[in-house]
């Protein structure tokens, strides 16, 4: 690890300060909805907000690292951070849902730079078959994010007296995320050698007809809407509905986070051995037993163990198919198609959390498990014709 390029260290200590912003949201944003929003079911919209952002910004946020550069786009992600801790304290302060709401855009316009991270790390690299080893080092800053945001929420809370609450939690987060902005000032923009062209830049239509990259996104697609229908429900369904304490439900959702980025300890080095279907199959495989659990009852056990598989199938689904896609396009073809991939991930995670509210608050748990049933079934299957394709391909 030690051998890694200064932006890879740079991108590891500023990632988790600004990465924490989700986790934020997803208790104290998800409470603080609760307290001034004008209907219970509406409590998790600042978190669909959040994925609208981040969806509404891939676009703008590569265009404006493909012209300035990948550090001027990472900082201009980090205001956008500030600015909507800013408001969201200000929101609470004022108890104005429509302020949160906006500050909930702010956060998602922040994470669609951060979900660039990834391939700034990689285009950092001298070799590229370190491209599964830094990915992994990359995500383990994850599990600094999973301590720094549950806690941020709860002991930030009182910071700053306020009727809904919560408001010296975004105070902290502002903190943070000033500090990751100057840490950021050390990143130098990757400098690729020049290339020659063969052959002229495929349409998207074209790289989008592969099947690997077709499999890549759905792996992205899947993975990241069925992560997020269930965190988003999860701290609603075990505080308000289901009675469970607030540091439980913390607890349960650090747990979760550390799930997800925990594995990168050993995740990369495993699809540098095994290849990366069978490391597919894996993650789609964890995500049927999380519905399982999440299945089989409304106890705190139930809840944890479900979160934590399903950050371990998440994990395995996001890391395989982001390595999975980095081999399905030419370097000059880099940004057109992370906007494409990126999009769809983020406007399907969008209407994954947008409705998961509603559908908790209407119908209850057990629907929003039968809801993700099919999708987890599906990428099941796609995986599996993949790992099949693999083993055939596999020298005697």
């Amino acid at each position: 690890m030690a051998k890694f390029p200064k932006n890879v260290w740079v991108l590891v200590v500023a990632a988790p300060l600004t990465m924490s912003v989700t986790s934020v949201m997803v208790l104290a944003g998800s409470f603080l909805a609760r307290n001034i929003a004008p209907r219970p079911e509406l409590a998790t919209l600042p978190i669909a907000f959040i994925v609208i952002g981040m969806a509404g910004g891939v676009v703008p946020s590569i265009y404006l690292m493909k012209k300035w550069g990948r550090r001027t786009g990472h900082l201009v992600g980090i205001s956008a951070a500030l600015l909507g801790s800013l408001l969201a304290m200000t929101a609470s302060l004022l108890g104005i849902f429509a302020l949160l709401l906006f500050s909930s855009l702010c956060f998602g316009l922040s994470q669609a730079f951060v979900q660039q991270y990834r391939f700034a790390a990689i285009e950092s690299l001298d070799d590229p078959r370190q491209t599964p080893q830094v990915l992994s080092f990359l995500m383990l800053s994850g599990i600094v994010a999973a301590f720094i945001g549950p806690e941020i929420a709860v002991r930030g809370k009182d910071w700053i007296p306020s009727a809904a609450g919560f408001a010296g939690s975004f105070l902290l987060l502002a903190l943070f995320s000033a500090t990751s902005f100057i840490i950021m000032l050390n990143f130098k923009n990757p400098v690729f050698k020049q290339e020659i062209i063969a052959s002229p830049s495929r349409g998207l239509s074209e790289i989008a007809r592969q099947p690997l990259f077709l499999l890549a996104m759905l792996a992205a697609v899947v993975g990241n809407g069925v992560m997020s229908f269930l965190m988003t429900a999860t701290p609603l369904s075990m505080h308000d509905i289901d009675g469970i304490g607030l540091n439980h439900t913390k607890q349960v959702i650090q747990s979760h986070i550390i799930a997800m980025f925990a594995p990168s300890l050993v995740s990369g080095s495993l699809i540098k051995k095994f290849g990366i279907a069978p490391i597919l199959v894996g993650g789609s495989l964890i995500y049927v037993a999380t519905l399982v659990m999440a299945w089989s009852g409304h106890q705190l056990l139930h809840y944890w163990w479900a979160l934590v598989l399903l950050g371990l199938g998440w994990n395995a689904l996001f890391l395989g198919g982001t390595t999975l896609l980095s081999q399905c396009y030419a370097p000059h073809e880099r940004f057109k198609v992370q906007a494409l991939n990126d999009f769809s991930v983020f406007f399907l995670q969008a209407l994954a959390s947008l409705s998961a509210g509603w559908i908790l608050f209407r119908y209850g748990w057990s629907m929003i498990v039968i809801i993700a049933a099919p999708c987890v079934l599906f990428i099941l299957m796609f995986c599996l014709w993949y790992l099949g394709l693999h083993w055939r391909r596999r020298p005697i």
